[in-house]
C-alpha cells in the first residue's frame, strides 16, 4: 500500500472514536487518502481496487466489534464470527471503491476548481448510499469522527452530516490533490478556518427556548445475559424503581427514562409487574418513559413482536412508539424464509416487526420524538420526529450487545449530530452506558460511564420549537447532493481526458 493509502487507514482508525487513541482531526486523512489514492492510480480500475481495501480495512478496524455479539448472544463460535465484521467491512469496502473509480475518472476531465465539488458531492453521494441500500448502515459518517469537538460540526446545522461530510472531502481533494499552496488549496484552508470560526460563534449563541426540562436517566447495567431469563424479571424491575427512587431523592424531576427494553417482560399484560410500575408512576406524579417488549395478534392468533417504548403517565394515561427500523439478523432475519438456518442468531432476541406511528409522544408541553437504538444513526428518522412536532428527542439504546468496545462511544457521537442537524436536545438513555444529555448544538451536558449502574440528573434541558436551515430544506438538500453529481458526471463524460502528469508527493500526501 502507498502512504496515501496506510494514512487514510490510520486517519479512520484513529480520528473515529476507539479503545486505544483518538484525535477526531485526523479522520481527514481518510478522504484526502482516497483521493490521493485515485488520482495516482493507473485507471479507474485500479483505483477501485486500492479504495475498496482502504475502505475495508478503515472500516474492519472500527466494526471489529460486530463480532461480540454474534458470539456472545448469538451462540456463533469465534470460528465462525470473526469474519462476520470482516465481510460487513468488505461490503462497506464497495462504496470507497466506487468513490475511487469516479474520482480517478473525473480528475483529468475537470479543473481543479470542479474537481474539489465532484469530490465532495460524491463523497457525500457514497454516504448516502450507505445509508439507504440493504437497510442502510451509515454508521462510520465522516462528521461523527468530530462530534467531540462541537464547533466543527455545526455546519450539519444547515447542510447536514452528509452534506458536512462532502464539504470536508471537497476542502481536502484541494489541499491534497491542487497543493496546499496553490489557489485552491488557499480557499480551501480558508475555508476552513471560516467554518471552525462560524461554528465557534454558533456555539456561543443558544437556541431560542420555549421552556427546559429537568430529566433523569436511569441506567440499569443488567447483565444481557440473564435480561431475559423469567426468573430475573422482578429483580430487574426492583433494581430500577430503586435506583429512581434514590435519585427523585435529589434531584427534581420533570421525566424519568428508562433503557430500550429495560422490562423485559409484556407490559401491556395485566399483572404484578405491570401494576407496580403503575403504581410507582401515580405515587410519584412523574411520568415515565421505558421500553419494554410488545406484541399483538393477527387475525390467525399469530403473534407480531414489536420493540416498544411507553410513556406512561400519572393515573393510568399511556402512549406508545413501536421502533421503525429494525437491526437486520438483530430483531429480524432479512428474507427470512431463505435465511431460516440464521434463526439461531437472534433466538434470544426475538423476530421483530416495524412499527409505523412516528408522531412524538406527548405529557403536557413535552412532545418526545422517539428514537430506538441505532434509529439514531439515521437522518430521516430524526427529521421525522420533529416533522411530526417533536421539541425533544430522547434515545434509548441497549448497547451492552457490543460489550466495553468502542461500539457506545460511536453511537453517542452519531446522536450529537442528529442534535445538530435537527437543533434539539436528545436525552440517551441506555442499559449499559453511554447515556447522556445533547444539549442542540451537540454539546453533552451531562454523561455517564460505562457497565455501571447509575442515575443521571439533566436539569435545564432546554425544550425547543424552532427548526434549522437543515429541517426546513431537508428535501432540497438531500436531493440536491445526487442531482448536482449528474450534472457533473455528465460534465465528465462530454470532457476530453487532460494528458497530465500524475500529482508529485510534493503536493499531496
Amino acid at each position: 500500500m502507498t502512504v496515501a493509502s496506510i494514512l487514510a487507514v490510520l486517519g479512520a482508525w484513529f480520528g473515529f472514536a476507539n479503545p486505544v487513541y483518538r484525535l477526531p482531526i485526523l479522520v481527514l486523512l481518510l478522504p484526502a487518502g482516497l483521493i490521493v489514492a485515485a488520482v495516482r492510480a493507473k485507471g479507474p480500475g485500479r483505483a477501485a481496487r486500492t479504495g475498496f481495501w482502504i475502505g475495508t480495512l478503515a472500516a474492519l478496524g472500527n466494526l471489529y466489534w460486530a463480532a461480540l455479539p454474534v458470539h456472545d448472544y448469538g451462540d456463533v463460535a469465534w470460528p465462525l464470527a470473526l469474519p462476520m465484521p470482516v465481510l460487513l467491512a468488505m461490503v462497506l469496502g464497495l462504496y470507497d471503491a466506487a468513490f475511487t473509480a469516479l474520482v480517478r475518472f473525473a480528475q483529468p476531465r475537470l479543473s481543479p476548481w470542479l474537481f474539489g465539488p465532484m469530490a465532495g458531492l460524491a463523497y457525500a453521494s457514497m454516504e448516502m448510499a450507505r445509508g439507504a441500500f440493504f437497510t442502510g448502515f451509515p454508521w462510520l459518517a465522516l462528521p461523527a469522527a468530530l462530534a467531540p469537538w462541537p464547533a466543527t460540526i455545526q455546519g450539519a446545522a444547515f447542510i447536514g452530516a452528509y452534506g458536512l461530510a462532502g464539504l470536508f472531502a471537497c476542502l481536502v481533494a484541494w489541499i491534497a490533490v491542487c497543493g496546499p499552496l496553490s489557489r485552491p488549496g488557499l480557499v480551501a484552508i480558508a475555508a476552513g478556518a471560516a467554518l471552525f470560526i462560524g461554528g465557534n460563534l454558533r456555539l456561543s449563541s443558544p437556541p431560542q427556548r420555549d421552556g427546559t426540562v429537568h430529566v433523569t436517566i436511569v441506567q440499569g447495567n443488567i447483565d444481557q445475559s440473564l435480561k431475559w431469563n423469567p426468573t430475573a424479571q422482578a429483580e430487574t424491575e426492583d433494581k430500577y424503581l430503586k435506583l429512581t427512587r434514590d435519585a427523585l431523592k435529589d434531584a427534581p424531576t420533570d421525566l424519568v427514562v428508562w433503557p430500550e427494553t429495560a422490562m423485559p417482560f409484556y407490559f401491556q399484560d395485566p399483572g404484578v409487574l405491570s401494576s407496580r410500575l403503575r403504581d410507582f408512576v401515580d405515587e410519584t406524579g412523574i411520568p415515565l418513559l421505558f421500553g419494554a417488549p410488545a406484541y399483538e395478534r393477527l387475525p390467525d392468533g399469530t403473534p407480531v413482536l414489536y420493540n416498544r417504548a411507553y410513556l406512561l403517565q400519572p393515573h393510568g394515561a399511556t402512549s406508545r412508539y413501536d421502533k421503525e427500523h429494525l437491526v437486520p439478523f438483530g430483531e429480524y432475519v432479512p428474507l427470512g424464509k431463505l435465511l431460516s438456518f440464521v434463526h439461531k442468531m437472534v433466538a434470544g432476541v426475538g423476530d421483530f416487526r416495524p412499527g409505523s406511528k412516528q408522531e412524538p409522544l406527548r405529557d403536557g408541553r413535552l412532545a418526545l420524538g422517539l428514537l430506538i437504538c441505532y434509529e439514531a444513526i439515521f437522518p430521516e428518522l430524526a427529521q421525522q420526529r420533529v416533522e411530526a412536532g417533536a421539541n425533544l428527542l430522547v434515545n434509548i439504546s441497549n448497547d451492552a450487545w457490543f460489550g466495553n468496545s468502542s461500539a457506545p462511544r460511536q453511537h453517542l457521537d452519531l446522536a450529537v449530530l442528529r442534535a445538530v442537524e435537527q437543533g434539539r436536545a436528545i436525552i440517551r438513555g441506555t442499559n449499559t452506558g453511554i447515556s447522556a444529555a445533547i444539549d442542540p448544538r451537540g454539546r453533552i451536558l451531562a454523561q455517564g460511564g460505562l457497565f455501571t449502574a447509575l442515575t443521571l440528573p439533566c436539569p435545564e434541558t432546554p425544550l425547543v420549537s424552532e427548526t434549522t436551515w437543515f429541517h426546513r430544506h431537508y428535501a432540497l438538500i438531500t436531493w440536491s447532493i445526487p442531482v448536482l453529481l449528474a450534472v457533473l458526471w455528465i460534465r465528465c463524460l462530454t470532457a476530453p481526458a487532460r494528458i497530465s502528469p500524475a500529482p508529485s508527493r510534493g503536493q499531496t500526501l
